[in-house]
């Protein structure tokens, strides 16, 4: 976007609206996970991947991983990395008993396989996925400053010292995942972040960025009063 350096990816699993993010000019790449899935009803992940790259003109985009053992972690990893060389296989940071997904991941970076390491919450676990890339490999590292946030923490602290450790080893890219709202993109841009990922409900705000506020307080007006006419009833 125009004067902003971060690069914003589309963060869902509806084809359609991966198709319409694209034609807005705006976003440099994609993400997906399973949540996002079950949402949209993708009952062939095969099949979902291959029509989504179809449409993304070899943008990055990232998928992830299903299974929840590490070594079947490694065979959909590298089944997912042949679909395409644009794409980066998403691999959580632990698996659901807490085991860390770090052995993996350094396993999968000797292969050359681009991975996007996600559910990063703390810059302990940062620190440990920078070590693992094998030097000369692209990655993401996604920390999740929008559930930070939904603790109640600033997430700015632990996003800047994590853009000091991406920078610092230079074998990955630092993404902000799980934004919330328009003000995310900002802030992230202004700490140096690469990459924020946003979901089509934030992608149809951007155009209120940097609008007036005395325009958007009329505009919050107008749209009171077409509820109101729709509503159809009246309080006298």
């Amino acid at each position: 976007m125009k004067g902003l350096n971060i690069e914003i990816y589309a963060d869902g699993a509806v084809v359609s609206d991966m198709v319409a993010a694209k034609n807005q000019g705006i976003v440099t790449g994609f993400t997906t996970n399973p949540t996002l899935m079950k949402r949209a009803g993708i009952t062939d992940y095969v099949a979902f991947a291959k029509e989504t790259l179809s449409e993304v003109d070899g943008a990055p985009i990232s998928f992830e991983v299903f299974a929840d053992d590490f070594q079947t972690m490694k065979l959909e990893a590298e089944k997912i990395a042949k679909l395409g060389s644009n794409v980066f296989v998403k691999i959580p940071i632990t698996n659901t008993k807490g085991e860390s997904s770090v052995p993996l991941i350094k396993s999968l970076s000797e292969e050359n396989i681009s991975i996007n390491v996600t559910a990063i919450l703390t810059i302990e676990q940062v620190k440990e996925v920078l070590e693992a890339f094998k030097p000369g490999t692209e990655n993401i590292v996604s920390v999740f400053a929008g559930r930070v946030a939904d603790t109640g923490v600033d997430p700015t602290k632990l996003m800047k010292e994590s853009v000091r450790l991406v920078a610092e080893k230079g074998n990955a890219k630092l993404l902000w995942a799980s934004s919330r709202e328009v003000l995310n993109i900002i802030q992230a841009d202004q700490l140096g972040v690469d990459i924020i990922t946003v979901t089509s409900p934030i992608l149809n705000k951007l155009d209120m960025l940097g609008m007036d506020a005395k325009e958007l307080s009329l505009d919050t007006v107008i749209g009171f009063n077409k509820d109101i006419k729709d509503l159809g009833f009246s309080i006298l």
